[in-house]
């Protein structure tokens, strides 16, 4: 009975391995160039990796340092010695600026973004807080949050609901979404989106009913109704 050809051979013949070698040391000859310029680029890869992990540490410590007295002086209100710096330290925007591929520089375009709405610059601010991204439970819908309110300072009601839906939507939960769903449901009537707005009140009511945006939400959606009725 014929032996089938498994490609295995090498196991049971002493013969049939020494010919494997063989044929692995003329294809190692035949492409030495190729195989040690592949194996001297994946070298360079995890060194290039190691590398550039170790100066995004070093540069996050740094930005942190800079960047948590400008966050103390956002917190004491002195915006544009949070914003811009003081002479002595530097502000959050040029933490952002220079330190935006690290997370502390990543978290100060946040902040950045709350101090330049708080300043009245909704345009700037809409820009630094679409710059950051995180997947913290809290920070990143508050972002979103944040933009629905510069947008509607400017009275740009429909992108304002926009990003208030994104801050409900993100992760939602029992703390902090009621509240954003609320801004939602005002930004709809503002952007005569009634039904919705309807809609959202009646959400925040039935999902979140003990919670102190429900009380709102019955006495908005009530008067809401009374004058689509009028209407």
């Amino acid at each position: 009975m014929s032996k089938k050809n498994t490609g295995m051979e090498f196991l049971e013949d002493p013969d049939a391995l020494a010919g494997q070698f063989e044929r692995a040391e003329d294809f190692f000859d035949q492409y030495r160039n190729i195989v040690f310029g592949v194996l001297g680029g994946i070298v360079l890869l995890i060194v290039g990796f190691v590398g550039y992990r170790y100066y995004v540490g070093s540069q996050d410590e740094t930005a942190q340092a800079e960047m948590f007295p400008a966050v103390y002086k956002l917190e004491a209100d002195s915006l544009k010695k949070a914003l811009n710096g003081d002479g002595k330290s530097a502000g959050l925007l040029s933490v952002a600026d220079n330190y935006g591929s690290t997370p502390a520089g990543n978290l100060a375009e946040f902040y950045a973004g709350a101090g330049l709405l708080k300043d009245g610059k909704y345009d700037e601010a809409i820009e630094r807080l679409k710059s950051f991204s995180s997947s913290d439970l809290l920070v990143q819908a508050r972002a979103y949050a944040l933009i629905g309110d510069a947008y509607m300072e400017k009275k740009s009601f429909d992108e304002a609901t926009d990003y208030y839906q994104k801050a409900a939507d993100y992760k939602p939960n029992k703390f902090f979404t009621p509240g954003y769903l609320l801004k939602l449901a005002i930004a709809q009537e503002q952007a005569k989106q009634n039904d919705k707005a309807v809609e959202t009140y009646t959400n925040i009511i039935e999902k979140y009913g003990q919670s102190a945006e429900a009380v709102n939400a019955k006495k908005y959606k009530s008067m809401l109704e009374a004058m689509v009725g009028e209407s």
